[in-house]
């Protein structure tokens, strides 16, 4: 009697057993079998969405205090701007919800995507050296959230859901902006172009050991004219405030250099598709026709002081205290010295989203299609 019950249960605790296991690997590949498309994303603080919070750095790289994130989430992500970011609009009209920094604690849903992005990254390592998460570093924690779906997963799957996953990127900003913010000389060791060439160098080797882990569908924003931010137009203030050319210049160097180079790898690396958004040209239309786009201001600054409100103050917590900030948001371009405020990012995102006459990207695909 007890033997034959001894069986029972026995069988009872395999059925058991074989449910669980089916649940928990049915909710794993669930993302593969149902053609989900991950979003993982790369680069500065134009796509970071609290990856700094969590790191040795200074307020510089920083934006987990008031008044980021005002409008909408109330309270300081780490976002650097009052809402909302151009990666988050595009999650949304991809139907998927935000996509939560790697480095937040607890957070371990890579079947949906991650946020690899740090406020003042670069192409190069040293670019801001030891306050931020270069490009490279990236790259390596993305190396880590293939090796663990791959364990989830299985190695078919991961491979599946990888390729089938779309990569947004926006970096190099930061290696031509530093020299000019840190007073550095390293601008004198090389031409531009040399310049250019090296850190356009270090980008391409880095997106390729990306597409060697599985990636396939590649999303990028190309630079902002970087001489015409609030945070730049005060460097030479005998310019009365126009763009710092010089800046501006190495930008549209790097940009023909980057779609140069994209197209270069599209015809060497097997699957490889990408989607460029022209974040300089449109950029550059809403800075000199801010009304054609609802917005009041195209060149100042909502949150900061000085001319402009170049000054990054913004919340007080940089150096000094003092800072003023607008009473509507969404009436500017900028929210800071260097970045963007939310409504400005979400028409950057409807326009980046899908091809339309006003539509600013170059290739042969919107980042739409990739979804």
């Amino acid at each position: 009697m007890k033997l034959i019950v001894g069986c029972i249960f026995f069988h009872v605790f395999l059925i058991i057993a074989l449910l669980v296991s089916h649940q928990i690997n049915g909710r794993n590949t669930n993302y593969v079998t149902n053609n989900y498309t991950s979003l993982f994303i790369f680069g500065d603080s134009f796509l970071d969405a609290g990856n700094n919070n969590y790191i040795n750095t200074t307020s510089f790289d920083q934006a987990n205090f008031l008044p980021y994130g005002e409008t909408y989430f109330k309270f300081p992500t780490g976002r650097f701007s009052d809402g909302r970011l151009v990666s988050d609009f595009i999650a949304e009209y991809a139907n998927m919800p935000l996509v939560p920094p790697f480095l937040q604690p607890g957070y371990n849903q890579y079947y949906k995507g991650v946020n690899f992005a740090s406020g003042g990254a670069g192409a190069l390592v040293e670019t801001f050296q030891g306050s931020v998460i270069p490009f490279k570093t990236q790259a390596r924690n993305f190396k880590k959230v293939t090796v663990w779906l791959r364990h989830k997963l299985g190695s078919s799957n991961s491979q599946k859901l990888l390729s089938n996953a779309v990569y947004m990127f926006s970096i190099g900003s930061n290696d031509y902006l530093s020299p000019f913010l840190t007073n550095s000389d390293v601008l004198n060791s090389y031409s531009h172009s040399q310049y250019v060439a090296m850190v356009v160098g270090n980008f391409t080797s880095i997106i390729k050991e990306i597409h060697k882990r599985g990636a396939r569908k590649f999303a990028f924003l190309n630079l902002p004219p970087l001489g015409c931010l609030p945070g730049t137009r005060i460097i030479q203030s005998q310019g009365k405030g126009r763009c710092l050319e010089d800046l501006s210049s190495l930008a549209s160097l790097h940009n023909q250099a980057l779609y140069e180079v994209l197209i270069q790898l599209e015809k060497q690396l097997r699957g490889f598709n990408f989607s460029l958004y022209d974040f300089n040209s449109d950029l550059t239309q809403m800075i000199n026709h801010p009304l054609k786009y609802g917005l009041k201001k195209g060149k100042s600054a909502c949150c900061g002081s000085g001319p402009f409100r170049g000054k990054y103050s913004c919340g007080g917590k940089r150096g000094e205290k003092y800072f003023e900030l607008c009473d509507k948001p969404n009436q500017y371009l900028f929210w800071d010295s260097y970045h963007l405020t939310e409504s400005a990012y979400k028409q950057l995102a409807t326009r980046m989203w899908s091809y339309t006459k006003n539509s600013h990207t170059i290739g042969p695909y919107t980042i739409r299609d990739f979804f």
